[in-house]
Order: structure tokens, then sequence, then C-alpha cells
């Protein structure tokens, strides 16, 4: 006798599917919107843009590079890629942490901020466009309560937010 996936809890079906079926596509088509915005427009990938905009925010434009991998959600490795393309372009600089030497700082250059205030406006203006513009307020604020509990699921923590971001 075959089992139906759906009744043993293993497959997806009706309300479920349609919902992850609608995530799944954001999951997939937004990246790529975001990429191509930012590289026509700044010479940045979503990636890069963030590593930016994270170090923009932080005390003294520092973090430890194992700080900013979890806020970029990378490994050390595709970070330090990234950090060093940024470093060619003078937009970042890293150096040892003086108060342990073991770490390595990533700092953000005031070239890197301007990078960044060149950059912000055109990503806002999209991800206005694309998501926040088709939402209502309420919408917002549940999207925001929405993915801080996928992202605790996922990680068992929420994830970079203003509210935690280290200022």
């Amino acid at each position: 006798m075959a089992v139906n996936a759906t009744t043993e809890g293993r497959g997806l079906a009706g309300e479920d599917l349609a919902a992850w079926s609608a995530f799944a596509t954001v999951l997939e088509w937004l990246p790529a919107a975001l990429d191509a915005q930012l590289t026509r427009d700044s010479g940045l990938t979503h990636f890069e843009y963030g590593v930016l905009f994270a170090l923009s925010g932080a005390r003294d434009r520092t973090l430890r590079m194992s700080q900013l991998a979890g806020y970029a959600n990378s490994t050390l490795s595709r970070l330090s890629r990234a950090v060093a393309r940024l470093e060619g372009r003078g937009w970042v600089h890293r150096t040892p942490d003086p108060a342990d030497g073991r770490y390595t700082l990533a700092i953000l250059t005031e070239a890197g901020v301007d990078k960044v205030a060149e950059a912000g406006p055109g990503h806002a203006d999209l991800v206005r466009r694309l998501v926040l513009d088709a939402l209502t307020s309420t919408q917002v604020r549940q999207l925001r309560a929405i993915s801080e509990r996928i992202a605790s699921a996922v990680r068992g923590e929420p994830g970079w937010s203003p509210d935690n971001h280290d200022r």
C-alpha cells in the first residue's frame, strides 16, 4: 500500500504548499533583483553592500571579521574574499584587533562611507518598490515578525537587526 506523504507529515499540500511556493519564489527572485540593481548602479553585489552597510552602522565603523561573518551569514573564507575585494577598492581596511591579536578587524574607510551613501538610495528605492510599497504598514510589521521567527527557527537567533546592531 502506498504511503500518502501529506498524511504522514512529510509533504506539503493546500495552503501550506501555496504559502511555501510563494515564499520560495521570493527567495529566488528578490536576491537576483537586488544584485542586478546594485551591480548596475554601484558596482557592488548585494552581499558586498551588506558588508559595507553593517560596518557603516557599527561603533567606530569597525567589526571583528567573525562578528561580520555572523551578520552576513557567511563563512570567514567567503567574507574574507569579499572584504579583500572591498579593500582593493579602498572601501575597507583590515587590521589585527589590538585587544586580541587572534582576531582581525574590518574598518570602513571614508571612501567606504561615501560608497554606502552613494549605493544606499538606489537600493532603498528598490526595496521600497519591490517589497515595502506592496504592503500595508500592518503587513510590514507582520513581515518583520514573521521574518524574525523564521530566522530564529533557522539559526536560533533573530539575525541582524537595527535594534541589536553594535552602535
